[in-house]
Order: C-alpha cells, then structure tokens, then sequence
C-alpha cells in the first residue's frame, strides 16, 4: 500500500524534459502521444469510444524515450475517440488523462482526441485584442460565467453559459441593457472570469444541481463542460468559450482568467500524483502535503517541470484562446522566479494576484510571490487589501468599519491606495495599520478594489457595519467606495453588480452556495441606476484623464500632493495635471468619509467645481469657487483650478 509521504525523496534528481510536445494530438494519419513520466516502469494508453462508459477497445505501451518522457504514435485517424493513461511505478496508479489534456469529456474522466481546426469559431482568425496601452489604462470587471447570466432578469437565452456573453442587446424587465452590453455601456476595459478550466465540485451532467465558484481545479488546460451546451463532447466546449472571446473582444474588452496553479482538489487523487506520485506538490518535512492553499495541498512552481507545465498552459491559453490577462489565486504560494518567467514569456498581458498564502508554506516567504517581494517582480500586480480594508472595514469582519462606512482615522490608509501602494514622501507610514512600508515600485503593480467574489459584497458590508443607515446612506457609501477606487492610481477592480448595489444576502463566503445568492440580480440595475450612472460617469472620467492613471511612481511622488488643511474623516489632495498631459492642469480632490458636511478651506486660487456629489459638470457649466468649499457629507468632490 502506497503511503503517500515523500521525504525520502529527492525530486532534483527527476530527469527534466524541455521538448513543447507534450500531450495527445491528432492529424488524420496518426495520433502522437508523449508524456512525462519519469517514475514510470510501464505506461499504459487506452482508446475508448465514449468518454464515461463502456471498456476500453484498444490498448497500447507507451515506449520511455528520454528525459522521463514515453511515446508512442497510434497510426490511423482517431478523431473523436476518448483516451486514458495508467502507469505502473512499482505499482498501478488510476487511470487518469495526461495534465496537458486540452479537450476532454464529460466530468473530465477522459481525454478526447480532437481536431483543433473544428474548435475556431466563423471569423476566429480575425479576432482582435482591444490595444492596451500602459497596465493602469484597464479597468477590470470581475465576474463568474453563471453568476453573470443565470438570473431570470438577464434576459440572456443561454443562462449560464459562455454563450451568454456573445448575446447582445439582452435586458432586464425594466428595459435596461444586461450582460455584454452592460459592459459596454459601463464602460470596463477587461473582463476577469472567475476559473473557467475542467473543475470537480459540479456535476456537468447535472449543472443547476450544485454550484461553485471553480477553485478546484481537475484539468488546467481543459474547459469547465458545465458552461457549455454540451458536456459530452469537448469540442464544443472549446468553441464556445471561443464565441465567448470572440464576442467580447468585439465589444473593445478584453478578457482575462482566473488560474489556480496553487493547488488542485484532490490531491492524492490528482492527474498529477497519478503521473508522477509527488513531485508536482511542495511536501513538509515529514513528507506529507503541504498546504499553504487551505485546501489540503500546494504545488510546488519551483521544480523545473511544474514550472515548465504553468508556463506551458499559460502560453496555451494565451495563444489558443486570445486571453489578455491572468490573475493568479494565491500567488504568494508561487516562488518568484516562476513569476519572472511567466511575465517574461508573457510581456503584453495583464499579470496580477493575491499577494499572499491561506496558510503556512514550506518554502520560506522570502523567495515567494507576497507583496512585499513584489519589488522583485516588475509588471505583475497584486491586490491592495490594505486599500479595501481602509475603505471598508476589515473584510471578514461583520461590525468593523473603515472610511466610507464613518470610521475616523483611516485617512493614512486610504492615502496609502490613492498612490497606488507606492513610496510617497507625505504618507506617515506608522498609521497604516495594515502595511508599514509601501510594497509597489510602480502603480501597474497595485490592484484597488473595494470588494471581489470572496468575502462580503461591498453593500452587503456596508450593511452589516451600519444596520441604521437609510437607503439613501448606504447609495452615498457605494459611490464613494467607487469614487476611490477608480480616480485613485493603480489598476482600478469592480466586482460585478457593485454598480447597482449586488447583495448576497449578507453571505459570507458564497463559493457553494446556490443561484439564488450568487446570481446577478439585474432586476437592481434598475432600482439602483444612480449609483450604476455614477460609475459609468466615474469610468469615462479616469479614462479621459492621464491624471488618475499615471504610468510612473516618480510621477506619483512628484505630482501629487496632499495639499490641503488635515480634518478627520476628510482626504483631500492636489495633483498637477499638466505634469502628465491632462487638460486639467491642477486638480482638487476632496473625499468626505464622516456624517456630516465640512468646510474645507482650498489652496490658494479660483477653481471649478467638476464633480459634487451626483453630479458631473461641462466646464462652460461649472462653478466656480476661492478660498474654501462646502463638501458633503459621505461624498467625492473634484475642482480645477481657472487659468491666469
């Protein structure tokens, strides 16, 4: 019996291959297969005609080849056959696909041989990523394919599916655009999806019966068959999250996925302990799992061959499927070398992630992806929890509170994400509670976010923080939160329904929970269309001024200035517009977090009122003010200074 514990081994010593080749694939007159098997003693591939049932009707061995690699080429046209591996180490393994599996059947059980020509969509060859100029130019929306669609007010035909995202002018009872068209006229630069590779926890067979957000992953390289109209057939999985791509990137987004290279759900179970017993995942000193993912293992993205597979299906997907952008759970388990050579083999994408681990890792946290090594990383970003704290309150906490929700003494905090997590000469870093020390050299290195699919939804904290507040309360503290996060430096993130107020009913951490909590209710849309209007309005503000989305820290440190008389539960600042081309030479921004209207005396000049509250102003409408302003309670202001 196999003990499952690996401290007598040194997976160093594991031969390393470097070939591209690894995998199943398919042309009429022969079928090649390789894979990396380097404890193997025999390797045995199975043919089947279904993906689920049924013996298998051919079986072949699998010849070692070099470098712990074993091949064979099957002759003859097997497209739409269904395979499997088992290998004898010593002792047989379960019969399992090969990890570069990209087309797979129904649930994952089987590989599919297909014809990669038969997945591309009319047009494919045409497909256009939208042009991103710098990494602070996006505007990310992130979003789960169910959740965005499944409601009955979507008036989407395909709920659930990635063919949701290709049906324009869909809309809710009220009349008002959802879906694809929502994002257009929200005005977000790049859809994030939450995991939409092959996950275990939900029976494709049987999809509306359980729910999950995806973070268990079963095959890295093959899609979710839940989120297509046929799970049978791998084929049209991958078409369709084709159409999906496709559709978007017609719409000027971009897209990208959420990857979960940190850990897999099984993991004694896993493709990878069934190839190679082991060696994919980082192990204690007592040999067993280590599990800095919470999830019962790691893997371990130092060894060559885990790193060669990551950069591998990253490429993959980046190539096959047009992907713009990678946001990486849990990238404080990744080492920082694997992430140096992800952005190096991928210099145009978005790169970002969580900045930390769930729990404690073997490898020690200097040589990991956490934020306070990302100074070692540049162009990969990751989140600002200390921002979304700052404006919140502690985000598993219930009753705390932070900036927009009427705690004082946040200002530092809320400063610390405005420059985008970078060195600024006029933050006091002793009373940012949550980071001493800034941790981005550059702002495309930080995420401001409010508040993501984990934890409490931003209304729903804000809720629970202040039971008492009205309605119309609880719309000022989303729009402020809003304001923040898109005029502060960095890359701005919205979870999806955040603009119309999205609940989950108070619930937690929703990752199982079922459609009637995680949906999308676009019904809101309608009832909260101010705050949806004040985001839109928000969006097409930072994009048309350089001013909120500098490319350089030494820009930030130069050109911003916390320039105005200090009031608890008040930032306010100045930046030099005309230092980064804006058209608005010299600006004022005012955030009022506390309940009650301030007088906030100005620097020196005549000013426009841009924004007050709800509203935005034409220059030729604008007025104008000296000396000092009245600045609402719970609200955003933004003035320019008159010429001559």
């Amino acid at each position: 019996m196999r003990d499952w514990k690996f401290n007598h081994i040194d997976f160093s010593t594991y031969p390393c291959y470097a070939g591209d080749d690894l995998g199943v694939f398919w042309t009429p007159e022969k079928t090649i297969v390789k894979i990396w098997a380097p404890t193997a003693k025999m390797v045995e591939f199975r043919l089947y005609k279904d993906g689920k049932t049924g013996e298998a009707f051919h079986k072949t061995q699998l010849q070692a080849s070099g470098e712990g690699t074993w091949a064979t080429i099957l002759s003859g046209d097997y497209e739409g056959k269904f395979y499997a591996f088992r290998i004898d180490d010593g002792e047989w393994l379960e019969e399992t696909p090969d990890i570069y599996a990209r087309c797979v059947g129904v649930n994952g059980l089987r590989g599919m041989i297909f014809n990669p020509a038969k997945t591309d969509p009319e047009g494919w060859e045409n497909d256009k990523k939208p042009e991103l100029k710098h990494f602070t130019d996006a505007v990310i929306y992130e979003t789960h394919i169910r959740d965005f669609s499944i409601s009955e007010s979507s008036g989407i035909e395909h709920k659930g599916k990635f063919l949701g995202f290709t049906e324009e002018g869909t809309q809710s009872p009220d009349g008002l655009v959802t879906g694809l068209s929502h994002l257009k006229e929200l005005g977000v630069t790049h859809v994030h999806l939450l995991p939409v590779n092959d996950f275990v926890t939900v029976d494709e067979e049987k999809p509306l019966e359980k729910y999950n957000w995806g973070y268990d992953p079963l095959h890295y390289n093959a899609l979710e068959g839940s989120y297509s109209t046929n799970p049978y057939n791998g084929i049209i999985r991958i078409k369709e999250f084709k159409k999906l791509v496709q559709a978007v990137h017609a719409a000027g987004i971009g897209v990208v996925l959420d990857v979960v290279y940190n850990h897999t759900y099984f993991a004694k179970e896993s493709v990878f302990n069934q190839m190679v017993p082991g060696y994919f995942y980082r192990q204690k000193h007592d040999g067993t799992f280590a599990n800095a993912s919470g999830c019962g293992n790691e893997l371990a993205t130092e060894r060559t061959m885990v790193r060669k597979y990551i950069i591998d299906s990253l490429k993959y997907w980046a190539e096959e499927f047009h992907i713009d952008g990678f946001r990486f759970d849990l990238m404080g388990i990744y080492d920082l070398e694997t992430m140096k050579a992800i952005r190096m083999e991928l210099p145009e994408l978005l790169l970002y992630g969580e900045g930390w681990a769930a729990d404690q890792s073997p490898m020690p946290e200097d040589q990991r992806a956490v934020k306070r090594n990302l100074h070692q990383l540049p162009g990969i970003a990751a989140f600002n929890d200390d921002f979304r704290d700052a404006l919140k309150g502690n985000h598993s906490s219930k009753k705390t509170k932070g900036f927009v929700s009427g705690l004082d003494l946040r200002e530092e905090a809320v400063k610390f994400g405005i420059v985008a997590a970078v060195n600024h000469p006029e933050i006091v870093y002793d009373y940012v509670e949550t980071s001493k020390q800034p941790w981005a050299t550059q702002p495309e290195q930080c995420v401001n976010y409010a508040s993501c699919h984990d934890n409490f939804t931003l209304w729903d904290k804000l809720k629970l923080s202040n039971p008492k507040a009205s309605d119309e309360e609880m719309r000022k503290m989303v729009k402020l939160a809003g304001a923040l996060v898109l005029t502060s430096q960095g890359i701005p993130f919205l979870h999806s329904g955040m603009e119309f107020c999205r609940t989950k009913g108070g619930n937690p951490n929703s990752y199982k929970s079922p459609d009637s909590v995680n949906q999308i209710d676009w019904g809101r849309k309608m009832e909260y269309h101010d705050v949806f209007e004040y985001y839109q309005k928000l969006i097409q503000l930072r994009k048309n001024h350089p001013a909120f989305r500098m490319t350089d820290a030494r820009q930030i440190q130069k050109y911003i200035h916390f320039c105005t008389e200090y009031k608890i539960g008040v930032v306010s600042y100045c930046i030099e517009g005309a230092k980064v081309g804006d058209s608005w030479k010299s600006i004022v921004m005012l955030f009022n977090g506390s309940r009650k209207d301030n007088l906030q005396t100005l620097p020196e000049g005549t000013y426009k009122v841009m924004v007050r509250g709800d509203d935005f102003f034409e220059e030729i409408q604008a007025e104008v003010v000296s000396n000092e302003v009245e600045l609402g309670a719970v609200s955003m202001m933004i003035l320019i200074k008159t010429e001559g």
